[in-house]
């Protein structure tokens, strides 16, 4: 009996011991048995019109817009089931790299979210990345809101293309758009005017709330476009591209950011101020749920503004408001991006 005993003993001991050696190690921030992830680069036909209360003139042409779709293996490739995206939209002094540096892999917005099982495009707006304009004066804000419109329209019926890939894109069946800054009051405007979307997560964004330094920089970029130029930075230094968005991020995660920073459309640039009128208008209207993220260190809203926000959406069926601790207006690329991350997919559910 003795023996028998020992015996078993010995072989749950060496089960075990063989489960340590075999089993894979999850790695940080993923899921337990996240999916395998892939990117794919899309091309979205659109309008550069504007249907949208923001008081502004596009040119009324056809332009290619650029995205990329990140997510699980079988979703993006349109084997999974009912598939949700997230569209993901850039600021005005930022770009698509924001959702997805590459180059910083815990700092990967996109591909976090896919290994969790979302799916996000990562959307280059017109006259950013790769999504060139050749006039910066030809788009507006309020354009870029019906672009936006277009795209999850596209994303709904599935009338979009790979570059590169071959097969069929996948449909969506929900959509959530996410917006950071200028990027949340274009998606702000977007649900409230066309009310096709999910859901909104909004980061960094209050309609009334610009701290002095956000209203300097807006008016500066607004000088700079008011000469020859068609295109101006957000923020004409490393320096100050650093201060406006960071608290807390790594150093090189901030350095590689700043090297990034891209030029802004002036079309975009001079008609922020009229978005912000529509964004505010609009708030009452949006229907979706909101998740709204701040950073308590961010140097572009004032802290009092957050509450006002949330008040605002007086039609939304449920409004979420949480605020990082220690983070500027760049949430996803701080040093509490996984906070960030976390925030979203508990919201996303």
């Amino acid at each position: 009996m003795r023996l028998t005993i020992l015996g078993v003993l010995s072989a749950l001991l060496t089960t075990g011991l063989a489960a340590l050696v075999v089993a894979p190690a999850t790695p940080a921030g993923a899921a337990p048995h996240s999916p395998a992830v892939v990117s794919r680069q899309v091309v979205f036909e659109l309008e550069n019109t504007n249907a949208t209360t923001v008081l502004c003139a596009p040119d009324n042409q056809s332009y290619r817009v650029r995205a990329r779709l990140v997510g699980p293996r079988r979703d993006v490739l349109g084997h999974g089931d009912a598939l949700r995206v997230n569209v993901l939209v850039h600021d005005l002094g930022t770009g698509p790299w924001f959702w997805n540096l590459q180059r910083h892999p815990a700092y990967d917005y996109a591909t976090k979210l896919a290994r969790n099982g979302e799916t996000s495009l990562v959307l280059d707006r017109l006259g950013y990345g790769a999504s060139p304009l050749g006039d910066g004066d030809a788009t507006c804000l309020g354009a870029q809101a019906d672009m936006l419109h277009q795209v999850v329209q596209h994303l709904r019926s599935g009338s979009y293309h790979f570059t590169r890939a071959r097969g069929s894109t996948p449909a969506a069946a929900h959509v959530v758009t996410q917006g950071h800054a200028v990027g949340a009051a274009v998606a702000q405007v977007e649900a409230a005017t066309f009310d096709d979307v999910d859901g909104l997560v909004l980061m960094s964004w209050t309609d009334g709330g610009a701290t002095a330094l956000a209203t300097r920089t807006a008016a500066r970029q607004n000088a700079a476009c008011g000469g020859s130029a068609d295109y101006a930075p957000f923020a004409a230094t490393a320096t100050a591209f650093r201060r406006l968005f960071f608290a807390s991020a790594p150093r090189d995660v901030q350095q590689t950011a700043a090297a990034l920073r891209d030029l802004s459309p002036c079309g975009d640039a001079t008609s922020l101020r009229r978005l912000l009128l529509s964004s505010s208008l609009g708030a009452g209207r949006v229907e979706a749920p909101v998740l709204l993220l701040f950073g308590s260190k961010d140097a572009l809203n004032r802290p009092d503004a957050r509450d006002q926000q949330a008040s605002s959406y007086g039609a939304s069926q449920e409004v979420t408001s949480r605020t990082i601790a220690g983070a500027g207006s760049a949430l996803p690329l701080e040093r509490s991006a996984a906070k960030t991350r976390a925030a979203v997919l508990r919201w996303l559910g």
